[in-house]
């Protein structure tokens, strides 16, 4: 019996798994005494991002307006293009501001009207058939044909040729000609 109560008056070892007994977890106690603290979850800083200045530009003319606005605005006008996901959360989002500040709504002061492309405009360079040159220059702003489309139209021509005149038309309106496998009958190569 001697030698069991020796062992009872050993501290417990120390190591790998056996802290020791001063630092353990108190029965009842717990092991975070002070909790999780209040207010702490983090949130999207939306007022921050969306409160930022940007600088957008409207037919050719530069200004400045929030990032929501920015955002609202490509919204409705994807809207208006008639993408209705787009609208449909164009409206939600206009209704949700008009909930928040429903004394901020007594009307509009002003109403700018933009015409939005319809359509083959609308859908001409999503679809990857052309591509606008120069964009941003009105007076020498054109669309130019990709590669793949005018291929494609000219295997639908059958065994009908087009004329000299047509053929300098085409090459003139393909963004890039050399990248064209041209039918054997071709003769215009940009001279």
């Amino acid at each position: 019996m001697a030698a069991g109560s020796d062992r009872m008056s050993e501290p417990d070892p120390i190591g790998y798994r056996k802290p020791p007994a001063t630092t353990r977890f108190r029965k009842g106690q717990s092991g975070n005494p002070r909790g999780r603290p209040r207010n702490r979850r983090r949130e999207m800083p939306y007022d921050t991002v969306l409160g930022q200045m940007v600088t957008i530009r409207e037919d050719g003319c530069e200004r400045r307006v929030t990032a929501a606005e920015a955002f609202l605005l490509q919204l409705t006008q994807k809207g208006l293009a008639g993408d209705s996901a787009a609208a449909r959360a164009s409206l939600d989002a206009i209704e949700g501001a008009r909930a928040a500040h429903p004394e901020s709504c007594n009307g509009p002061t002003r109403i700018i009207w933009k015409c939005v492309d319809s359509g083959v405009d609308a859908i001409i360079g999503d679809l990857g058939i052309a591509r606008l040159k120069y964009p941003t220059d009105q007076a020498r702003v054109r669309w130019e044909l990709n590669p793949w489309i005018v291929e494609a139209a000219l295997t639908r021509l059958g065994d009908r040729k087009l004329s000299n005149d047509e053929q300098r038309e085409i090459w003139n309106a393909t963004r890039t000609p050399h990248k064209v496998r041209w039918p054997g009958w071709w003769r215009y190569l940009g001279q």
